[in-house]
């Protein structure tokens, strides 16, 4: 069976986040660069998602991004006929919003905690009474988005029109059937108005409400006839019958509140938990949500941003102009953008000093190449890019040493990792290399290392303050040196041709407050 939100949640409450990055080489990015991006980040600037299910759709994407080509250029054809249609993503934003005001309730009868008869809910995990209220608006939130969608004009994309159709093709599902009703009680189990039909075995209609009309009405018209017709001697007066029968009414309530929770209620719900055609349903909805929140964050962001092309190429490629960080430039509105251009020369080498802008800038286009494999916009002029089958951000982790191997050995592992799950068509950003060795041990390991992944072929982009490095690949006529612009000794955050040979620690010292001056200042107030 597909994975689908409702198999993510099958033992935890609804959790936005509770998709994980596959093992290294199985995804697109793994469980490193996924925190190096800083995925979660990158979801806090382009959620405008409105329901739980399209935010849990929407991280999931992030976390799971594709490698399809046809899958991605299908999800923008559904982005562009929702921008060129505003009545259509007007009718989806009232279907969205509808929804966003019910899944609570829906999310409460599958995963909610009973209380019993007479607790008082207070919170959203906890259902009160026999569940009689919840269920009737749990079943509601998927019967009201089938009624709706049906009601929209059919869409022209292909994407949107299967989503559409998982919907409105719920209405043909047992589930539907039994969220419907009537549903049966019978000894072979839960049956709906289908399974029922034509059987002559006997069965309990279950009805949501605690009270029965019918039943009633049968136990007193009995009470009434055995009263009535019993032999005089037998009779009981009326005051009698009313403390005969006041037990009994208490015992009503129990009795059938707790056969229909437990006999009908709870079985159905978990029918529900575990319908594929109900996961599917609540996932497409999901992804509406999250088309919609492409959307928004288009309008919202306040700098360019464009549907990136996609194209089909035997290495990774990437075009971009004016590209913003997707996460800086909602902080900071007059954030630099820069151009970038990997066509076939396939080695980036970015040197400068320290705060320079040489990270914010990898994980500027790193972010973007991640944010083009869902679908979304980017924050560019332009932008024209392959499809990435692997996304890579090694950095330093000091915090993640290996025994025995130290730092050179623990990072070497990692990049190791990384060289094996490339392809001619991954990005990979290399922040430093080498470290914890001699100059020459460094120079040495750090010139294969870019020489084996030059080979490759796939797009590789290292950070250094190493210039002798990169002045090994200048003069070899390999790959595309650029370093990060300073002018009146401050950083102006673009990117401009060249190599530096300057760190600037001395600059960097004095902002933070620990150059030799303010250590010579700190001995001098001690004495």
């Amino acid at each position: 069976m597909k994975e689908t939100l409702l198999t993510l949640w099958q033992d935890v409450w609804p959790n936005i986040k509770a998709s994980q990055p596959l093992p290294t080489g199985e995804g697109v990015i793994d469980e490193s660069a996924f925190s190096t991006l800083e995925v979660d980040k990158v979801f806090d600037a382009v959620n405008y998602a409105t329901t739980t299910a399209g935010q849990a759709v929407l991280y999931r994407s992030l976390t799971q991004p594709s490698d399809s080509l046809e899958v991605l250029h299908a999800k923008q054809a559904a982005v562009q006929e929702l921008g060129d249609k505003p009545h259509l993503a007007a009718a989806l934003t009232a279907l969205i919003d509808h929804a966003a005001q019910q899944e609570g309730h829906f999310y409460r009868l599958l995963f909610g905690n009973f209380l019993g008869s007479f607790t008082t809910a207070r919170e959203a995990h906890e259902i009160e009474g026999y569940g009689y209220a919840q269920y009737k608006k749990g079943v509601q939130f998927l019967l009201d988005a089938v009624d709706h969608i049906q009601a929209i004009e059919k869409p022209d994309s292909a994407y949107l029109q299967e989503l559409f159709a998982t919907i409105s093709n719920f209405a043909d599902t047992r589930s539907y059937s039994l969220m419907k009703g009537p549903v049966y009680l019978t000894e072979r189990g839960i049956q709906c108005r289908e399974e029922r039909r034509g059987s002559l075995l006997p069965a309990v209609v279950f009805v949501p409400r605690i009270l029965k009309p019918l039943l009633l009405v049968t136990v007193f018209a009995l009470y009434w006839l055995i009263s009535t017709f019993a032999p005089a001697d037998m009779r009981v007066e009326l005051p009698d019958q009313v403390v005969f029968l006041s037990p009994l009414l208490l015992l009503y309530f129990p009795i059938i509140g707790g056969f229909d929770r437990d006999k009908a209620i709870v079985p159905l719900r978990g029918i529900y938990r575990s319908s594929a055609a109900v996961g599917e349903t609540l996932d497409a909805l999901g992804q509406l949500d999250e088309l919609l929140s492409f959307l928004k964050f288009a309008e919202q962001f306040g700098h360019n941003v464009v549907l990136p092309s996609l194209i089909d190429s035997p290495h990774h490629r990437m075009n971009l102009t004016e590209a913003r960080n997707p996460v800086l430039s909602k902080a900071y509105n007059d954030y630099v953008g820069n151009d970038l251009a990997l066509d076939d020369e396939k080695l980036l080498l970015v040197t400068g000093p320290n705060s320079g802008g040489k990270t914010a800038f990898c994980k500027t286009i790193t972010q973007i190449q991640l944010l083009a494999q869902i679908g979304c916009f980017v924050p560019a002029k332009t932008a024209t890019l392959t499809v990435a089958d692997r996304i890579f951000y090694q950095v330093p982790e000091i915090s993640h040493l290996n025994d025995g191997e130290g730092r050179f050995g623990t990072e070497l592992k990692r990049t190791k990792d990384i060289f094996l799950a490339t392809t001619a068509k991954s990005l990979v950003v290399l922040d430093e290399l080498s470290e914890g060795t001699t100059f020459e041990e460094k120079m040495e390991s750090s010139t294969n290392v870019l020489d084996g992944f030059y080979r490759k072929g796939n797009s590789t982009v290292l950070i250094t303050h190493n210039h002798q490095l990169v002045d090994h690949f200048v003069k070899k006529r390999i790959g595309m040196p650029k370093q990060v612009e300073f002018a009146n000794d401050a950083p102006t955050y673009r990117l401009v041709e060249g190599i530096s040979r300057v760190s600037h620690a001395d600059r960097v010292a004095k902002k933070i407050g620990f150059s030799k001056e303010d250590i010579d200042n700190y001995l001098a107030e001690t004495k």
